[in-house]
């Protein structure tokens, strides 16, 4: 009879500490309780992760004025090396957990030979822009080469600028501008 009484009190005070324990770590309040430690098979819990939004503004991407195209030699059709050219033009936007937003902006160009020109490496000089009014959250210049081969008359390159945080403040009024060459980002073309 003794030893079915210890074994009752036993029990007994195992539920009483088990109950105490769960008590703890009230669910919602980030507590860590026994629940939590039987449902994840141990004493750690990785905190929850904030969802990205991609549902957010993303503005479309303008071109910089006289960043459309480069032209190497002369003005007239015969006289033409290369030119530059941009292509097509891509944006992402995603909504991070702290209201900024991290873009990456995609720029396509293409490379020409003119009647005066030769197959081989042209480089393409990028610059891309984002920035709300007077404040630049980055201005990134690029250079990729892009070669024409031997009995070709042009190439394609393309570009994937990715890292761009742009503040919870902006995060609804930001401008993206992408362009050839290395100028200002004072103006852009509608």
């Amino acid at each position: 009879m003794n030893k079915g009484l210890n074994r009752r009190a036993g029990l007994a005070f195992a539920v009483l500490g088990i109950s105490t324990l769960a008590g703890c770590g009230a669910p919602g309040e980030g507590g860590f309780g026994i629940g939590d430690m039987l449902l994840t098979a141990g004493t750690t819990q990785t905190p929850p992760q904030a969802a990205e939004t991609r549902d957010v503004y993303c503005p479309v991407v303008e071109v910089m004025d006289g960043g459309a195209v480069i032209r190497a030699g002369g003005v007239d059709g015969g006289s033409v090396r290369s030119q530059i050219s941009l292509g097509d033009l891509a944006r992402e936007c995603v909504g991070q957990p702290d209201g900024s937003t991290l873009v990456r902006v995609g720029v396509e160009a293409r490379a020409l030979l003119g009647n005066a020109g030769s197959a081989g490496r042209y480089d393409v000089p990028l610059q891309i822009v984002v920035k709300d009014g007077s404040t630049v959250f980055a201005n990134r210049s690029r250079r990729v080469a892009a070669a024409i081969p031997a009995g070709q008359t042009q190439t394609m390159v393309s570009v994937v600028e990715e890292g761009i945080v742009v503040p919870a403040a902006s995060a609804e009024r930001f401008e993206i501008q992408v362009g050839l060459g290395t100028r200002a980002a004072a103006g852009r073309r509608g």
